[in-house]
């Protein structure tokens, strides 16, 4: 019998027409092209955790692991998209860009996707319901009760974005992909073997998902925000702002927790986060449920099997994987053992 991984450590994501998987030394990237043949490509990487000691202490490796999740999606998100963009004529200013940041382009691209992502998270998610929570406590003369308001808020905002981007028709798909995700992972760690039938019988929720990870970030951040009492509103904001680490420090171990446990009270804690998977994931069809079965293969078997899987369907692909190493300038990839699906 294969050796298999700890449970906690297979995490990933859904991607534009497929699904990336993280594994301890690397992340698998499985695409159905329009074609209808299922690409994979294999990546090694080394996470800034592995380098700094301090980086996988409790609660600063919740910080680490979400950035280092926000780059290592946004570039397989933009290389799944890349089989389905139409052919575009390159401007001047695109090979500008290009001249002036050479083999570096693509990860400038990313950095900034990256950050302009944070900025309008904070603004929207953050910002935006403290903005309508201080309008409110104009007329209400009790702290907590407006800091519970502002958590309210934020959590309808965020469904309702979710509602919103979920009746977009790529986006629907995107949603799939993520059952299809889950519902892989969670039949690998419940020891079954990969098939579409043994796959498609489990659930498309689980506890550490990225989308948990997001409603308990909401919630921590009520409890967090209550120890804000400074009289003037901008400092009353930038504090949120600085806040904004130990909020996902603390709503990581929780996750972390939830994920490596099945203790009836952490179940029980969970059950709010899993709920609001009904949102942002679907039902797979077979199809989708083949490319995650994939995806996890090329994590759990390695380039042999990638290499395998490509050539029998006549895909050229290159002869070495991809090194990654997350170094302090650009964090150019992904996470520690740990995993947080998205």
């Amino acid at each position: 019998m294969e050796d298999r991984l700890p449970k906690g450590t297979l995490g990933g994501q859904a991607v534009i027409e497929g699904v990336m998987m993280k594994g301890p030394k690397s992340y698998s990237v499985a695409v159905r092209k329009p074609d209808q043949k299922i690409e994979v490509k294999l990546h090694k990487y080394q996470s800034f955790g592995d380098r700094h000691k301090i980086a996988k202490l409790p609660f600063i490796r919740g910080i680490v692991n979400f950035a280092e999740s926000l780059v290592v999606g946004t570039k397989t998100l933009s290389y799944s998209s890349s089989f389905y963009e139409e052919d575009e004529v390159e401007t001047k200013a695109d090979r500008l860009f290009k001249d002036i940041f050479k083999e570096k382009a693509e990860s400038v691209i990313i950095g900034f996707t990256v950050l302009l992502s944070v900025v309008i998270a904070i603004a929207l998610f953050m910002l935006l319901p403290a903005a309508i929570a201080e309008f409110l406590g104009k007329w209400i003369d009790n702290h907590m009760l407006v800091a519970v308001m502002e958590g309210v808020i934020r959590l309808i905002i965020f469904i309702i974005y979710v509602v919103l981007i979920s009746q977009m028709e790529d986006i629907k798909r995107v949603f799939m992909y993520h059952g299809a995700e889950h519902k892989t992972i969670n039949c690998y760690e419940a020891g079954d073997e990969l098939t579409p039938e043994n796959v498609a019988k489990h659930s498309r929720y689980h506890k550490r998902c990225g989308t948990s990870f997001l409603f308990i970030v909401m919630i921590v951040s009520i409890f967090v925000f209550m120890f804000i009492t400074a009289e003037q509103m901008w400092l009353r904001f930038v504090l949120r702002l600085v806040l904004i680490p130990v909020v996902a420090g603390i709503s990581y171990e929780f996750i972390r927790l939830a994920g490596r446990t099945d203790n009836p009270i952490m179940n029980v804690l969970s059950k709010p986060g899993m709920w609001v998977q009904k949102l942002t994931t679907k039902e797979p069809a077979e199809e989708m449920i083949q490319v995650a079965i994939v995806s996890v293969e090329a994590v759990l078997y390695g380039k042999p099997y990638v290499d395998a899987v490509n050539q029998a369907q006549g895909i050229q692909t290159s002869e070495d994987d991809e090194d990654i190493d997350i170094d302090e300038d650009g964090m150019d990839e992904l996470e520690d053992e740990d995993e947080t699906e998205e």
